[in-house]
């Protein structure tokens, strides 16, 4: 799969991960909603101890050290600090004028399920017959041999959701993966991170569904969502152990006769309502396209009738303008530095929302992509943010901006404990970068995801290449 004779080994070990299923010694029990039968694969690369040394370290938790050190060793962080000491048989590589960054986290991606190229036999991200299909996995879409997950490795990415796309009122799970190349997506497949739920609002499901049999406005957007959750809520207590509680709700049967509304299934299992149903019981992260302040806000009232908590609100061009109430509710911005205009939901867009949406005390904001391109070049997209801050009188530390791309997509995602920052005991998944990360000029030097240097721009045979890039020419490749 990797390009590059150093690397067979690798893939050696790579592959043969991919036949012993990865499941965390602490993993909790699954509820039935939520059991995998397409589990992990994943299986860190065998890698030996790496201290990186003088280099400036951002540790993702808001704590910038100059001429500090990052030793890692058996896939984990074992300690950040200065002049740090080390095994014998550690590589040491010299960080003098270089950054040190957590692994960056791309919370809004596509790829996989719309690769490149971009033809129609690769289009498998919107499930477009439905409005709403909780039932589909954008995993099952996922093509592992998409170029454009090895271009984001080379501009650090080492974590990624990929998600269903926006047509749909309720598109299906997402699933999030580590960026490792491999020849299955469960070989990928992030252990023990919990599944997202991609749901959208505004304009796309009216578009799409509007001369189809509807929504083809917002009000029946809502009362899609509506209908679908109470058929999920009817399922939950239907399926509830016999010695639970019954919870009564204005939509339950109050005669315990057991009718159904119309389209809940009782007993008999259902792919749509148990993904609706791990969500209202919080295993499952709802992830939501969503525009504009006052559609955000009827979503969060949603959220509230039904039960369940909203992770994120994705795109969220109108953010700012309740960033008070998103950080109240815990809930994350995932923005754009400064797309907007491209239709009437992004037209109230400003490229301080980002900004805006991280001055609230304990607000949660993110830079992401939702682009092939954009994904390669996260750092850059805060930089813009941070450029623009500053014109408006508020100046951000990098140690504050590297937060948007690395611990709160993590915080988003429910991977927190385990990646996101420079802390001891967590997945080793650094960047060394060239010099600042938030410079036009900065470059990713060398990516590390559980201790292994999987990319490296200064040799070849660290430099992976697709099955379908082999062959290929000077065409694609990192820009």
């Amino acid at each position: 799969m990797w390009a590059g004779s150093a690397l067979t080994l690798l893939v050696g070990v790579l592959q043969l991960g991919a036949a012993h299923a990865a499941t965390p010694a602490t993993a909790p029990k699954q509820s039935r909603f939520t059991q995998d039968p397409y589990p992990s694969t994943y299986r860190a690369i065998a890698a030996g101890p790496v201290l990186i040394q003088h280099a400036t370290v951002l540790t993702g938790t808001g704590q910038r050290l100059d001429d500090a050190d990052v030793l890692m060793r058996d896939g984990k962080i074992v300690a950040v600090g200065t002049a740090l000491e080390a095994p014998a048989d550690a590589t040491r590589v010299d960080g003098t004028g270089k950054w040190v960054t957590p692994g960056i986290i791309d919370v809004h991606s596509h790829l996989g399920v719309y690769p490149s190229p971009g033809v129609s036999a690769h289009s498998d991200g919107n499930e477009a017959t439905s409005p709403v299909t909780p039932n589909v996995w954008a995993e099952h879409s996922i093509w592992p041999q998409d170029p454009g997950f090895l271009t984001a490795l080379a501009g650090g990415i080492t974590s990624l959701q990929v998600l269903p796309g926006s047509a749909n009122l309720i598109g299906g799970r997402g699933v999030t993966l580590k960026n490792v190349p491999s020849t299955t997506y469960q070989a990928m497949k992030f252990p023990g991170a919990p599944w997202g739920l991609k749901m959208a609002c505004g304009e796309n499901p009216k578009r799409v569904y509007g001369q189809k049999g509807g929504p083809s406005t917002r009000m029946a957007n809502v009362a899609g969502y509506r209908a679908a959750f109470i058929d999920a809520s009817e399922y939950l207590r239907k399926n509830a152990p016999k010695s639970a509680p019954k919870k009564k709700h204005w939509w339950s049967s109050s005669n315990g006769s057991g009718a159904d509304s119309e389209k809940d299934t009782g007993g008999k299992r259902d792919l749509k309502l148990d993904t609706l149903a791990g969500a209202i019981n919080g295993d499952i992260r709802v992830h939501i396209h969503c525009y504009r302040a006052d559609e955000m806000a009827t979503m969060l009232d949603l959220a509230k009738e039904f039960g369940f908590k909203i992770a994120a609100f994705h795109h969220a061009v109108e953010a700012y303008k309740i960033s008070d109430r998103l950080a109240q509710e815990g809930v994350c911005g995932a923005m754009w530095a400064d797309w907007w205009g491209f239709k009437m939901e992004a037209f109230d867009g400003v490229q301080e929302n980002i900004a805006l949406v991280d001055r609230p005390q304990n607000s949660c904001a993110i830079v992401h992509s939702d682009s092939e391109e954009g994904i390669q070049r996260l750092n850059q997209e805060a930089a813009k943010v941070m450029a623009h801050a500053k014109l408006a009188g508020m100046d951000i530390a990098p140690e504050r901006a590297i937060r948007w791309v690395t611990e709160n997509p993590a915080k988003a995602l429910g991977i927190l404990d385990r990646t996101g920052t420079l802390e001891n005991g967590k997945m080793a998944d650094v960047v060394l970068w060239n010099g600042n990360p938030f410079s036009v000029y900065a470059k990713a030097d060398q990516v590390y995801i559980d201790g292994a240097r999987v990319y490296d721009r200064n040799d070849a045979t660290r430099q992976p290449e697709s099955d379908f890039m082999l062959g290929q020419g000077a065409t694609g490749g990192v820009r």
